[in-house]
């Protein structure tokens, strides 16, 4: 099937086509001739099935019919990358219209987004923290809004939004389209759906998540102490050339950030610390080859979108199955294929145990020949919190010395010093740079089904 049959306007099947794609996705192939009609749509898909093009298409279908100068269109999502990379793929696939969109996102200036509401860009792809900062004010209005999306619905459930949806249900049209598509339907979702919801058609709701068919996943056993070597040893014997690795903790992602950089690994870190430019660069870095590995918390595991990435490293078990899904689901994207590699301390074993129930078979234990396992490392990669505060608390007061014996004016001495108590110096008080309130919680052959991309577009608008 191409995408001709779906009859979508003739501009945006130029948009398809200059993306090299040719052939629809089953998520999109089922989802947009209702959507396309106006229906409600509830869709459950998993990461990296091409569902964005699935909402965006028939919205910016309908959108070609009406009057411009009123936005129209709402899309929530979890946070500040998925929204970025929505709005990317939505100038690509309209660069053959007049159709026009911005990210309403938290770590960057208001005054643009302002301007966003003021002008009346057809489409919002908003986190729902800033948005609602800007619903404080009398230029923000949601009050023609036609097509509501909800982009990893389960995801934002996660980070405790749930509460900032409903406001903002309160503050759209009750008569409009809302397409809600989340990768796992747990019973707060479903509940969600029903107040949300009219009549919806339902797409692949029985089908129970799982990783892509094209992740070869694996399980090492390993001590937690020794989990850093065991990543560097993967990464300098070349069997990873590229990896996407994920950590519990934001202080864990800022120490083996590192840990690796002072062994000379081109590495990048990602979290929800890290400012908004800082975030971009990384991930943009990552993409383009400029850094080997990026390291990441959570934040990441729906906002990444790297063509033909060859690994990820589950770094710390995850506790929650879904998570691990949507982490491994970052490769083997656009049915290609990839590897997942988790690293599992003896403590992580029951957790591993829940994530093999979910998926529905056993993940192969492996070892790593001539790598030793019973090495003692120089130092630990997490520096309890207990010590972490105590140093803390050192430099605030060494600081506060300095200033009572110095003689300087209050507040000069060092009373932002201390960076390194709550993470290590790799954060350079970089956690308040950008960050804004409320804003997020936290080459080859082309695939045949349209999905996400990371070039392309005018995504520089």
């Amino acid at each position: 099937m191409t995408f001709a049959p779906l009859k979508l306007h003739p501009s945006l099947l130029s948009g398809v086509k200059d993306l090299g794609f040719a052939t629809p996705s089953p998520i999109q192939a089922e989802s947009i001739p209702p959507a396309m009609e106006g229906r409600d749509v509830l869709a459950c898909a998993m990461t990296g099935s091409g569902k964005t093009a699935a909402f965006l298409l028939p919205i910016l279908h309908r959108l070609l019919t009406r009057p411009r100068g009123v936005t129209r269109a709402l899309i929530l999502s979890p946070t500040r990358e998925l929204a970025a990379q929505t709005v990317e793929e939505m100038n690509g696939l309209a660069i053959h219209t007049p159709l026009t969109a911005a990210a309403i996102i938290g770590g960057v200036g208001m005054g643009p987004q302002e301007h966003a509401f003021r002008s009346g860009v057809d489409v919002l792809v908003a986190t729902p923290g800033r948005l609602l900062d800007h619903l404080k004010q009398s230029y923000a209005k949601l009050d023609k809004i036609e097509h509501l999306v909800l982009d990893e619905a389960d995801r934002m459930l996660d980070m405790g939004f749930l509460p900032d949806i409903k406001r903002v249900l309160k503050l759209v049209p009750s008569k409009r389209q809302t397409l809600f598509f989340s990768a796992t339907m747990p019973a707060p979702i479903v509940q969600l759906t029903k107040e949300m919801l009219v009549n919806p058609v339902t797409i692949n709701l029985a089908r129970k998540a799982a990783p892509a068919v094209g992740i070869t996943q694996a399980v090492y056993p390993v001590a937690q102490e020794l989990k850093s070597m065991l990543l560097l040893e993967l990464l300098n014997r070349g069997l990873m050339q590229e990896a996407l690795v994920f950590t519990r903790t934001k202080h864990r992602a800022n120490r083996l950030w590192e840990f690796l950089d002072k062994r000379g690994i081109s590495v990048a870190r990602i979290h929800g610390n890290r400012s908004q430019a800082q975030r971009t660069d990384a991930l943009a870095g990552f993409k383009e080859g400029r850094y080997r590995v990026l390291v990441a918390t959570d934040i990441a595991a729906r906002g990444i979108d790297v063509e033909e990435l060859g690994h990820v490293v589950n770094f710390d078990v995850p506790m929650a199955s879904e998570d691990y899904i949507h982490r491994v689901g970052r490769t083997a994207r656009a049915q290609m294929t990839g590897e997942a590699f988790t690293f599992m301390s003896r403590e992580e074993e029951s957790d591993i145990r829940n994530i093999e129930r979910a998926v529905g078979k056993a993940l192969p234990r492996v070892t790593l020949p001539d790598f030793d396992y019973n090495a003692r490392p120089t130092a630990k990669l997490e520096i309890p919190i207990a010590e972490r505060l105590a140093a803390h608390r050192a430099q605030r007061n060494k600081g506060r010395d300095r200033q009572q014996g110095g003689g300087g004016r209050p507040g000069s001495g060092g009373g932002r010093s201390g960076g390194s108590g709550r993470g290590g110096s790799s954060q350079s008080g970089s956690s308040r740079s950008g960050s804004a309130p409320r804003s997020d919680h936290p080459s080859g052959p082309k695939p045949s089904g349209l999905r996400g991309r990371r070039g392309g577009g005018r995504g520089g608008r």
